[in-house]
């Protein structure tokens, strides 16, 4: 019957309510006179009932004009009660001027115990089909629980009560003194009582709600949410809901941040600003994950003519088109300049950076996928060594001011042809930096980047949805970990404060073991791990052993002795160096062997180098393991680095 009622024309749920209102007002008029004079068999004389009669009319009027038929029952909000206090207030102003009018007794008391059983009746009427309502739609919704008691929360709530999947049933609140409190007509319970509310409330999904300044251990939160076996998801950030990027009820999986549970790399944004606004920029790599993350911090900056340069033509057509967005949306009247090309080619980057005028560069154009790399070796090679020495060069010869290398805490004592590429290319700028003062060379170390292409939190999160099982290399595995935006902001930060040929690394707190994250993955996302001892649970961690050139641990400094800098975050490394003589003589040979294909000599070479190269395996090239040694495809090379091959 009801839900009959709920699928009626508006218009004639219109009727019924201005139906009902007359009823219940001519009721609230003849209670208030048979409570007044205490006459529960009052009948009204010609005169009150027409007093009476006009008094309806006028109320009903009233509320037409007022808006209050056109508010949806459902959502109606304090401003509708608001509506009903102040068209009872004419109703009764209207009886008492009525009354004087027409000469009708109307005893003083009567409006005001007219205008308080009005508003119970025609309020109330109204509250109950809300509840009615909404007890409908709570059917089939999923009960949450909401780890957060503050505004956010708060707005949640609300936000939640109005959806159609989640039915929010009490408060998980962070401060002891918030427990047995109601808020939005919900309970909060003490975080110490979270077993107790889960089991109370019958909750099935737990969802983060922290006000942004909300002073809270995350890390130690987390492992207690963890515990429960629940799923465990979260909301958008503040500044995404100010940028009206998200709304409140866009429940998500937990942030990358949230696993790490540690503070943010917070730059010196004046610092930054002052090395980029008004400037020419050029960003190498910009559709990458590492690349399109610094543009988008960089437009921010407001700089004069922002260069995108990338290889990948979808990539370039998808991070130029958000990046216009932005400078449109936020009034910023930078010029942005998509590029296709490749760093490998000397004269190409040459001629982008002198027909903009580019005065800084961050490079971060590389071939980073450890066992992809291992498997092409020359290809490695040539993107990650000649592609910084092209860009370099090309650099130092149309005058830019600063270039900034975005190196990886795996050329440090590197086991793979990636790590010792990227340590190799440190080297180049380390020796470039030496030989000329024009442009300041710098390059920044950090670990794994989390959410980049490649990275395990979405790999483990699909496999996850997938059933399982969850691959891990080694029981063992760890890595250091931080999030895109603070890899963009320490490159940014680095790249105004360098100097000439520093090699900078983040202090990025501990390391992570991979296995622990995978299972905390799991129990995050409300599922077992299925082990012989659990052999009910859901999902299967699999160790599936070293890849090429993989190693169990990864470190950020070759020597033990880092510099402290401005920023408390940011270390210095005090690494080797090569002179431009010694160097130019291993990319010589690097030349010659990639011109001739020998991947065998690539690696000895890069051995030989002082990268630290020491490699776990043999060559692991696809090409060479197969074809085997192929000799010059060209002819010999010229033996000059300087000749190298260029386009």
């Amino acid at each position: 019957m009801f839900k009959k009622f709920l699928e009626l024309p508006r218009i004639h749920k219109r009727l019924i309510s201005v139906s009902v209102d007359a009823v219940a007002l001519s009721f609230s008029l003849w209670a208030s006179f048979a409570l007044r004079l205490e006459d529960s068999l009052w009948l009204p004389s010609k005169g009150q009932f027409l007093v009476c009669l006009i008094s309806i009319v006028l109320t009903l009027a009233g509320f037409v004009r007022l808006g209050l038929y056109r508010a949806v029952v459902r959502y109606m909000s304090d401003r509708a009660f608001l509506t009903i206090v102040l068209g009872v207030v004419i109703s009764a102003l209207a009886l008492i001027v009525l009354g004087y009018v027409f000469q009708v007794l109307v005893p003083r008391s009567v409006p005001l115990i007219y205008a308080a059983l009005a508003f119970i009746f025609v309020g109330g009427s109204r509250m109950s089909v809300r509840m009615l309502v909404q007890h409908s739609f709570n059917t089939g919704k999923e009960w949450v629980a909401i780890v957060g008691a503050g505004q956010t929360g708060a707005q949640l709530a609300k936000a939640l009560q109005q959806g159609t999947e989640y039915h929010p049933v009490v408060f998980i609140g962070l401060s002891p003194a918030n427990h047995k409190a109601l808020i939005a007509g919900l309970p909060v319970f003490a975080l110490s009582h979270l077993e107790d509310a889960v089991r109370t409330h019958g909750v099935k999904r737990l969802l983060l709600a922290l006000d942004a300044d909300e002073k809270v251990d995350r890390r130690k939160l987390l492992n207690q949410l963890e515990t429960l076996k629940l799923p465990v998801q979260t909301v958008p950030s503040m500044s995404e809901l100010v940028a009206g990027q998200a709304r409140i009820n866009d429940i998500r999986d937990l942030e990358l941040e949230d696993l790490l549970g540690r503070d943010p790399v917070r730059p010196d944004n004046a610092q930054v600003a002052a090395s980029l606004y008004g400037k020419a920029v050029m960003v190498t790599g910009a559709g990458g994950s590492i690349g399109s993350e610094l543009c988008r911090q960089i437009i921010h900056h407001r700089p004069r003519v922002l260069v995108l340069f990338e290889q990948s033509e979808f990539s370039l057509y998808a991070i130029e088109r958000e990046l216009q967005a932005i400078n449109r949306i936020d009034g910023l009247d930078v010029e942005i300049h998509p590029l296709l090309g490749s760093v490998v080619h000397r004269r190409r980057c040459e001629m982008v950076m002198r027909s903009f005028g580019i005065q800084t560069v961050y490079h971060a154009a590389a071939y980073k996928h450890v066992p992809l790399v291992e498997h092409n070796v020359i290809e490695g090679v040539q993107n990650n060594v000649f592609g910084t020495l092209h860009a370099a060069e090309a650099a130092i010869a149309t005058g830019v001011e600063r270039f900034v290398l975005i190196s990886t805490d795996k050329a440090v004592r590197p086991t793979n042809v990636m790590g010792a590429s990227k340590r190799m290319a440190e080297l180049v700028l380390q020796g470039l930096a030496q030989r000329q003062s024009k442009t300041i060379f710098s390059m920044v170390r950090f670990g794994n980047v989390l959410g980049s292409s490649g990275s395990v939190v979405p790999l483990f999160r699909d496999q996850i949805r997938d059933g399982g099982p969850i691959t891990v290399t080694h029981k063992d595995i760890i890595r250091y970990f931080m999030t895109i935006p603070e890899a963009s902001q320490l490159v940014l930060q680095a790249g105004s404060m360098g100097r000439g040929g520093e090699v900078f690394v983040l202090d990025m707190g501990e390391p992570v073991k991979i296995a622990d994250l995978a299972r905390k993955m799991i129990h995050l996302m409300g599922l077992m791990e299925k082990t012989p001892e659990q052999p009910e649970g859901d999902i299967e961690v699999v160790f599936t052993g070293l890849r090429p050139g993989e190693k169990l641990y990864e470190e950020l400094l070759i020597g033990d002795d880092p510099q402290g800098t401005s920023h408390p975050r940011i270390m210095m490394a005090r690494e080797v160096s090569m002179l431009w003589e010694e160097l130019e003589v291993v990319l010589n040979k690097l030349s010659r062997a990639s011109q001739d294909f020998d991947c065998r000599l690539i690696v000895d070479t890069l051995k030989k180098a002082p990268t630290g190269f020491a490699p776990n395996g043999d060559v692991a090239d696809l090409v060479w393991c197969n074809g085997k040694q192929i000799g010059p495809l060209d002819g010999e090379s010229t033996g000059k680095v300087h000749r190298l091959p260029v386009q």
